[in-house]
């Protein structure tokens, strides 16, 4: 019985609640993209307001230790949301977690933007813990998000399903750029300043510390905006309203004739033995994707600023420096990040999982190695366009690889009650990567002469080794990808092996 509903679920056609889900899940990780890298756009500006030094011939920038926090606080909440909040959706069902992680993002976005202080220290520390707590509720989007739309798709098309929530990190990331650009020309219109060169203190308006507010804020209202449809989804074991088939009876003999065989645990020989293997997969390369993608999108500005693509920071006021920060990265994800994930979407259930995370590993490597080994050459003005192209394709093959199907596979592949779980495992070691990518890429980065560092910040081994690093750490991305089984057009209990372990209940019966 176990065995002829579950394929039925695999079976059933592809329904109007299937897109309906796709929105409702996607929505919360529109506001994940968008709060976790809004904060790259403006750290410049929280510079310029907060530690501005009177005489000084560069604008203020943040101290190393308060941009590492502001940059990866939220980071660090993110992977310990993933981790607890995939255990809980196991232990109690991912509907009543669900609502728990939305209040989270949308409470604390909002305090964000509200953090107050009598000094900048105190200012900075409010942003940071509102920060901390904003991240542990997106961490519990991914393995809940995941975990639901695979649950409620058939088997044909479940991959593109799961990406295509994934894929909304990508309208994320265009709209922290887009609401940055109108925000800050609606304010530099009002409030117009002097470049710094011209003007030091009148650079930076004082009515520019309502515009970091108001950009982090948004990220609250995609969030409220499907709050009660959310609410309103169907716990995934009752799939009554997308298949009208009634579970109950499902989960009565289940309980009642349970295997000792499939009833192991995450610390078990057995886990072990069917999936330990494919969880060093998933949570290694999910691992060195992060190192590498989270250190190009949250420093986009500064290699622009290396390159020559952005003028000099003296040369513009603080809102123009936004705006024009704002616009580059805009550019990238239209034309790069974007594209990327949609590629995957349509692919994924044709090409499969495994080619697409090979193909997106190599082209990252191909790409960086071509930005590293002429990189004098890319940072001659008349060669910038080149070189945004080159680095704009690293975006495209990561989302037309492995930052999507890391996504989709931990969700595939491992036993339902452990399924949250486990994919909250793989997401929080993507997460132990993208601090490493956030705290490490802007020391590594820095001018290898001391003098030419940025303030505050010791010589690094400079833009050219930390992309030569990059392209190494997809090169073992690649070969790890090797242990990760392919999914495509199986169903999770195929990947799982519980219809093996239900068919045994079966046969023990008779």
């Amino acid at each position: 019985m176990a065995l002829e509903l579950l394929s039925q679920l695999d079976s059933a056609k592809t329904k109007f609640y299937h897109f309906t889900a796709v929105v409702i899940s996607g929505m919360g990780f529109f506001t994940d993209s968008y709060d976790l890298f809004c904060i790259s756009l403006v750290t410049k500006l929280l510079g310029r307001i907060y530690y501005h030094v009177p005489g000084s011939s560069k604008p203020g920038s943040l101290p190393p230790n308060v941009a590492c926090a502001v940059n990866g606080v939220s980071l660090c909440g993110t992977l310990v949301g993933q981790l607890f909040f995939g255990w809980l959706g196991d232990k109690l069902g991912r509907k009543r977690v669900y609502g728990i992680t939305l209040m989270l993002m949308v409470g604390c976005s909002i305090c964000s933007g509200l953090s107050l202080g009598s000094s900048p220290t105190s200012v900075m520390a409010t942003l940071c813990f509102f920060r901390f707590w904003l991240g542990f509720g997106i961490g519990g989007d991914y393995p809940l998000s995941a975990t639901i739309m695979a649950e409620n798709s058939n088997k044909k098309s479940r991959g593109a399903f799961i990406a295509a929530v994934f894929a909304m990190q990508g309208f994320g990331i265009l709209a922290g750029g887009v609401v940055a650009i109108v925000v800050s020309a609606i304010f530099n219109s009002l409030y117009h300043a002097e470049p710094y060169s011209v003007d030091p203190h009148g650079s930076t308006v004082p009515q520019a510390d309502y515009v970091w507010r108001i950009i982090l804020m948004f990220g609250a209202v995609p969030a409220l905006l499907t709050f009660y449809s959310r609410m309103k989804m169907p716990e995934t074991p009752h799939m009554t309203k997308v298949l009208h088939i009634e579970i109950k009876e499902l989960q009565q003999e289940e309980h009642a004739h349970i295997n000792k065989s499939s009833s192991f645990g995450l610390f078990s020989q057995e886990f072990l033995q069917r999936h330990g293997k494919h969880l060093l997969g998933t949570a290694t390369c999910w691992f060195l994707l992060d190192i590498a993608y989270y250190s190009q999108n949250l420093f986009q500005k500064d290699i622009f600023s290396a390159v020559g693509w952005l003028p000099s920071a003296s040369s513009m006021s603080a809102l123009d420096e936004l705006f024009k920060i704002a616009r580059a990265q805009t550019l990238i994800a239209l034309c790069g990040t974007v594209p990327g994930y949609w590629a995957t979407v349509f692919l994924i259930d044709y090409i499969g999982r495994f080619a697409i995370q090979l193909i997106g590993f190599f082209f990252m490597t191909v790409f960086m190695l071509v930005l590293a080994i002429p990189y004098e050459h890319w940072s001659r003005p008349q060669y910038n366009i080149g070189f945004i192209v080159i680095y704009g394709l690293t975006f495209f093959f990561a989302n037309f690889g492995p930052n999507a199907t890391t996504f989709v596979v931990p969700v595939e592949i491992f036993p339902a009650r452990l399924r949250s779980t486990c994919h909250g495992i793989s997401a929080a070691s993507g997460k132990l990567g993208a601090i490493i990518g956030a705290f490490g890429f802007l020391y590594a980065a820095q001018n290898q002469d001391p003098a030419k560092a940025d303030p505050g910040y010791p010589a690094g081994i400079g833009m050219k080794n930390a992309l030569f690093v990059l392209a190494g750490i997809n090169v073992i991305g690649f070969f790890f990808t090797f242990l990760v089984p392919e999914s495509k057009g199986k169903s999770l209990e195929e990947m799982s092996r519980e219809n093996k372990d239900e068919a045994e209940v079966q046969t023990s019966r008779v």
